[in-house]
């Protein structure tokens, strides 16, 4: 009974394909991408000229110069030269966050040292994922340095 059941299945039922195969590139059909979209930016070369209107100009207003940060502007550049000798310019550095004030050095020395500085604070539990991205990628940093610097001749 099991043949009769195939044999039936076989000459019954074909499974059907699709397959479109076109054979010149001028019969593929394209695919419609972001449909109903409008784009609103001009793409299409110069600007069009629009029929007797002018296009509008915004008002010129110049910048004042004597806005604090303008006027403040390099005030601590020459202080070591001119000043009584007391202040070193990276005391000046106001504006920087105290781990990368005054330091001389790559990635990795000024991550030590950020992480040096946070780790008296209260920001490895306040902020631990900020925490885990420090240390992984002073562990990527290190590993690097190992492996990738050359060194002197090892003395023997």
């Amino acid at each position: 009974m099991e043949w009769l059941g195939s044999t039936i299945l076989k000459t019954i039922w074909r499974p059907t394909v699709n397959i479109v195969r076109t054979r010149y590139h001028a019969d593929k059909t394209r695919l419609v991408r972001r449909y109903g979209y409008e784009e609103k930016l001009w793409c299409g070369g110069l600007l069009p000229r629009t029929e007797g209107k002018a296009l509008p100009i915004p008002e010129y207003r110049p910048a004042n110069a004597w806005t604090e940060r303008r006027a403040l502007f390099g005030q601590n550049d020459y202080i070591d030269i001119l000043g009584p000798g007391n202040l070193h310019p990276v005391k000046t550095l106001y504006n920087i966050p105290s781990w990368i004030r005054g330091v001389s050095g790559q990635e990795y020395h000024i991550l030590l040292r950020k992480k040096k500085m946070w780790a008296k604070t209260g920001s490895p539990v306040v902020r631990p994922t900020k925490w885990k991205h420090i240390e992984k990628r002073l562990s990527y940093l290190y590993r690097k340095l190992n492996r990738k610097t050359k060194t002197g001749p090892s003395p023997i």
